[in-house]
């Protein structure tokens, strides 16, 4: 198909934009992200389950970075032009081996495309957590 506006892809200036607003979105709502990936047209992230929905999280997501990279003094986007392909793609993963699985695939996207590696603050090791999980942390007596 045709595309209703040209791909535009990122600059480092709008991947930094980009990050900080996730960054921000993430404090205020009290995300915890274990994976982020900005690519050049898109974005790969790791985000575990929280009271709201997966769609509203992308949503909040999508708002302020849109928001982020058409304020750029050298926005190269109009005000109607899209800055996301639609409303986010999401699969929920069930072990934490897919949890791992994943937070290595977003951790080596950027090498794979040819991109420097990522580090994000806002970015966290997976800890082996899963919702409705009672989790219990033996500690050693001290002699």
């Amino acid at each position: 198909g045709v595309l209703k506006y040209p791909l535009v892809k990122f600059t480092a200036d709008e991947v930094d934009a980009i990050s900080e607003s996730f960054a921000r979105v993430i404090r205020q709502r009290g995300y915890t992200c274990y994976g982020c990936a900005i690519m050049l047209e898109h974005v790969h992230m790791l985000i575990r389950k929280h009271r709201g929905q997966a769609q509203t999280m992308i949503a909040a997501l999508q708002e302020a970075s849109r928001a982020a990279v058409l304020a750029k003094p050298q926005a190269r986007r109009g005000a109607d032009h899209p800055v996301w392909g639609g409303a986010g793609w999401k699969v929920y993963l069930e072990t934490p081996e897919d949890m791992w699985r994943t937070e290595e695939y977003i951790k080596r996207n950027p090498e794979k495309a040819g991109l420097p590696e990522q580090r994000r603050p806002f970015v966290h090791v997976y800890d082996g957590w899963l919702p409705g999980q009672v989790r219990i942390v033996k500690r050693r007596r001290k002699q």
